[in-house]
């Protein structure tokens, strides 16, 4: 199975591992993330993929790098 990493604007290299269902809320798309020490981490979709500005720049909040 092919996994898909991002880098974080910050600069972490994150690994995306499923979409899920919030159970609270069946219309939001969570999505679960590996960071490289292993820690699991959960965030709405549509904070995952959002536009932010950092630097005074647009940035995606975490870009896909493969």
């Amino acid at each position: 199975m092919h996994t898909t990493r991002y880098r974080h604007y910050k600069g972490g290299i994150y690994e995306l591992l499923c979409e899920a269902t919030l159970e609270s809320d069946h219309t939001v798309t969570m999505i679960v993330y590996k960071a490289a020490n292993g820690t699991i981490w959960t965030r709405p979709a549509s904070v995952f993929f959002e536009t932010i500005e950092h630097d005074g720049a647009k940035v995606p909040r975490f870009a896909a790098i493969d």
